[in-house]
């Protein structure tokens, strides 16, 4: 039963269900892999075997009875650290959070629950989710399971990396310009951001709250669109929760007479020849499988680097202004309650979290205001019916996920910009608020993994699914990274 590992989240749903395998024997293989690998890939913050091992046994329990325990029976999930999980430390990889355990479920976590999962520790992230490269986090890096000497991305490096390495099946992670599908891109994995408001962000510790999506990652498109199906839909507990049900995503199709557009702002300066290859190459078979290619041009998507760097880092002041020592989190032990308030956030927050903030608050303060993020939402709207005009002339758009594949550990630390820049392909989809995927189309000559992105208007989760089924489809079977050592 060690090699269960191997199988789709799918298949392990259906061998359990069927009791052709158990939900103990899964979580077994999962965890022999996760204690095994975890040291060298570095993808779990937190991971409790016995709390695994119960939850199994439970979804066994159930089926032994006569049960349905539902869609996900028995599936290992893996969760980004700013998931709240009723009685396990959500720390953002911050060690301002690191003491806190919350006492409830984020609406994602209790859908999981009711699907028949198996919550499967907590993974590394940039502190706060905000990164590139998982290399801000408060606890140390994620590393690459392709090369362990690169980064995974971020700032959900840990969740795709625990994916790529099958340390877990599926992995929940959030995507707030990138976090996603960037990661997803550099592991070689399939990383989906969804419509913004399709997935309830209530339990989500914020960042950006008009950015900040919860995405799934899977080994294959059905997978990530099975995950996606178990936690999407209604909250009323999330005031930008859309109300609207997420549709069958799994119905078998093809892309003929599809428009694909091909941004022309997309494939210019700074994408590294490798990846332009492996992606074009993607393309031209869709085209082949009946997909109508065509280029089409996003000349506002040029201005979505610095459109993000205004709005993110504004609201991120915002919402990590309640970070003060005072109700839960670390506290600075100051003589008053400003030398708290000050000893607090500067011990305890990092870098770059300290840097965006001093950021946001800028560009929201007196005298700057309208300069800074009133111009930036207006720039962010006038993106926003672009992308609009555009998707009256096509289904989907494609692209590059990332302008290189993973690039070393420690390469961009030192010089922000070309960190922001790694997302420079992924910004415009959440500054719309339209959904987005990345799915392996190949690896470079090194052997790393390079992502094809699509996107497709908003709520047309279905068509994305769809083309990305077809393109995984034509692709070659991807080589999954070496066994851990024993």
């Amino acid at each position: 039963m060690s090699e269960l590992w191997q199988l789709s989240a799918t298949a392990l749903a259906a061998a359990v269900r069927s009791r052709e395998a158990s939900a103990v024997d899964v979580a077994e293989a999962h965890l022999d892999r996760a204690l095994r690998w975890n040291d060298q890939v570095e993808a779990f913050l937190h991971l409790e075997p016995e709390e695994v091992r119960r939850q199994a046994r439970e979804i066994d329990r159930r089926i032994a009875a006569g049960e349905d325990p539902g869609r996900l029976a028995g599936v290992p999930v893996a969760i980004k650290d700013n998931l709240c999980v009723r009685g396990q430390p959500a720390t953002c990889a911050s060690r301002i959070l690191e003491p806190f355990v919350p006492p409830y479920d984020a609406h994602v976590i209790e859908r999981l629950r009711v699907k028949g999962a198996v919550l499967f520790g907590k993974t590394n992230l940039d502190e706060f989710a905000m990164g590139s490269s998982t290399e801000n986090s408060a606890f140390g890096p994620t590393r690459n399971p392709f090369d362990l000497e690169r980064t995974a991305g971020g700032s959900s490096g840990g969740s795709a990396a625990a994916v790529a390495a099958g340390l877990a099946p599926l992995a929940l992670g959030s995507d707030t310009g990138g976090s996603i599908r960037q990661p997803a891109a550099l592991c070689g994995v399939v990383g989906m951001k969804p419509t913004y408001g399709l997935v309830s962000r209530y339990g989500l510790i914020a960042f950006a709250s008009s950015l900040d999506q919860i995405g799934p990652f899977g080994r294959t498109v059905d997978d990530a669109a099975l995950l996606l199906e178990a936690v999407g839909g209604a909250d009323a507990r999330d005031a930008t929760s859309a109300g609207v049900p997420v549709p069958d995503l799994r119905r078998p199709g093809d892309v003929k007479g599809l428009r694909i557009g091909v941004p022309r702002e997309c494939f210019g300066e700074g994408l590294a020849p490798d990846v332009r290859a492996l992606v074009e190459r993607a393309i031209k078979d869709l085209g082949k499988a009946g997909a109508r290619i065509e280029e089409v041009s996003l000349p506002l998507s040029v201005h979505g680097i610095a459109v993000y760097y205004i709005v993110a880092p504004s609201e991120a002041s915002s919402n990590l202004a309640r970070y003060d020592g005072v109700r839960y989190g670390l506290r600075g032990d100051g003589k008053d309650v400003e030398e708290m308030f000050s000893l607090t956030r500067g011990e305890a927050f990092g870098p770059e979290v300290k840097r965006r903030i001093l950021l946001g608050t800028f560009a929201l303060s007196s005298g700057y205001y309208e300069a800074y993020y009133g111009r930036a939402q207006r720039v962010r709207a006038a993106m926003r019916h672009e992308m609009e005009e555009c998707f009256k002339k096509v289904d989907l758009l494609a692209s590059a996920t990332t302008p290189t594949a993973a690039f070393a550990l420690g390469e961009k630390t030192d010089d922000p910009l070309a960190m922001y820049l790694s997302d420079v392909l992924t910004v415009t989809a959440p500054l719309c608020g339209v959904p987005a995927l990345s799915l392996p189309c190949g690896r470079t000559a090194a052997g790393l993994p390079v992502g094809l992105h699509l996107t497709a208007p908003r709520f047309g989760e279905s068509v994305l699914f769809r083309a990305a089924r077809a393109a995984e489809q034509m692709l070659p079977p991807f080589a999954w990274p070496p066994e851990p050592p024993r």
